[in-house]
């Protein structure tokens, strides 16, 4: 295997896991302002708040796996152009799937903090935003067969 195979393995986990960093930080910061917003009015602080704020991490776990399915992809005999493309674009799309899911859960912990209500409407959305990155893991995995 040669550098390009090594920089698509590299992109798969590296780029999703960015995408995870910036989005779980996102939604952590709403979280610390929706925690805040409860204590100020006098409110119990909701803890779900901590699943909103972690929500994103999971697409790191698909940018791993993303990676192994390339490595695997490569030893098979696929085109290292190929596997670049795949880790590329595959770990951008992850990553962006979770930089908008850690948007929206900063968004259901203002909403939550404000309203105390809503909880399993901002999951059912979240749950949406992540779709997209097991869309793009899916769809990645057929593409390397």
């Amino acid at each position: 295997m040669n550098s390009l195979g090594f920089i698509g393995l590299a992109c798969a986990l590296a780029v999703s896991a960015m995408g995870s960093a910036l989005g779980a930080g996102i939604a952590a910061q709403a979280a610390v302002g929706g925690w805040k917003k409860c204590y100020a009015n006098g409110k119990p602080a909701p803890f779900i708040m901590v699943a909103f704020a972690g929500a994103p991490l999971t697409q790191t776990i698909y940018g791993f796996l993303l990676m192994n399915f390339i490595n695997s992809a490569l030893a098979s005999g696929a085109s290292e152009i190929l596997a670049l493309g795949v880790g590329l674009f595959g770990g951008l799309a992850i990553g962006l799937s979770a930089l908008m899911q850690g948007k929206t859960s900063a968004n259901a912990c203002d909403a939550l903090a404000e309203t105390g209500k809503g909880t399993a409407n901002y999951f059912i959305v979240i749950g949406i935003v992540e779709t997209v990155a097991l869309f793009t893991l899916v769809f990645s995995l057929l593409l390397l067969q």
